[in-house]
């Protein structure tokens, strides 16, 4: 089951049964997504990117996680379950998942989209029934690194103020490092809100934005390029726990906003 969005020149397929994630994204006809069942752009929630081999200590349990890419369990639940719809219009949709087993904790995560003639903006919410526990939120979008046959590849600015040393098991060391050049399968802190701008010259430019703080930067492959705010670094859960209370839920948005260079 899919949920169709539209606004001026721009369309949206959501695919709330593979994991809510955003399976096209068309801007005057041009596809911006890669297209298949593992890409377009999924959620991670309740966590993003690797948690180290499967484990995270919530006070002084630890709670093991499926190790779905060994030996770390990566990108988190929401990605591969089936969504519930709340509600849609013609230019905006809600949907929702409870957590349950392998997740120890209850509680819900919810998804909405807001499309507009220039603009997407997403929001993920996380929120408990009972206990605190930690949690994360963010998105992994996979942009098509040409739009066009034959056309100009993306390039990829952005200004972090630090980047997360990367050791040999793809974890932040917990160093940080000025940045440095890619290709890059690397976290950035971005302590005012991500900022990155992708461009097809002659074709479209295309910003990230969030108030999130953190952002991986992945290419290191020729069909796309990966822009992926966060609510925090890889292994997070461990290294940087943000707790979601009764009181206080986890929200995090990312707006997506493009102009036409053609």
């Amino acid at each position: 089951m899919s949920t169709q969005l539209s606004a001026g020149g721009a369309d949206i397929t959501i695919d709330q049964d593979n994991g809510c994630r955003v399976g096209s994204l068309r801007v005057d006809g041009l596809e911006l997504l890669r297209q298949g069942p593992r890409y377009g752009s999924f959620p991670m929630v309740p966590w993003c990117g690797r948690t180290a081999n499967g484990e995270f200590r919530d006070g002084g349990t630890v709670h093991r996680l499926p190790v779905n890419h060994p030996p770390h369990a990566i990108h988190g639940l929401g990605r591969d379950l089936p969504w519930r719809t709340a509600s849609v219009t013609d230019t905006g949709a809600a949907f929702y998942f409870d957590l349950a087993d392998p997740w120890p904790h209850p509680g819900r995560v919810t998804q909405s989209f807001e499309l507009g003639q220039d603009s997407l903006k997403i929001t993920l919410g996380v929120e408990t029934y009972q206990d605190s526990f930690p949690a994360q939120a963010g998105w992994h979008p996979w942009f098509n690194r040409t739009l066009t046959e034959g056309g100009p590849a993306a390039r990829i600015a952005f200004d972090p103020a630090w980047q997360e040393e990367r050791g040999e098991d793809h974890l932040p060391t917990g160093r940080r490092i000025d940045p440095a050049p890619g290709p890059w399968d690397d976290c950035f802190g971005m302590p005012y809100g991500v900022d990155v701008t992708l461009t097809w010259p002659g074709e479209l430019e295309l910003k990230v934005t969030s108030p999130a703080e953190w952002v991986v930067v992945y290419d290191e492959q020729p069909e796309a390029v990966c822009v992926e705010p966060q609510s925090g670094p890889p292994n997070g859960l461990n290294t940087l726990p943000r707790l979601v209370t009764p009181v206080d839920p986890l929200e995090v948005s990312t707006t997506w906003t493009w102009r036409r260079l053609r």
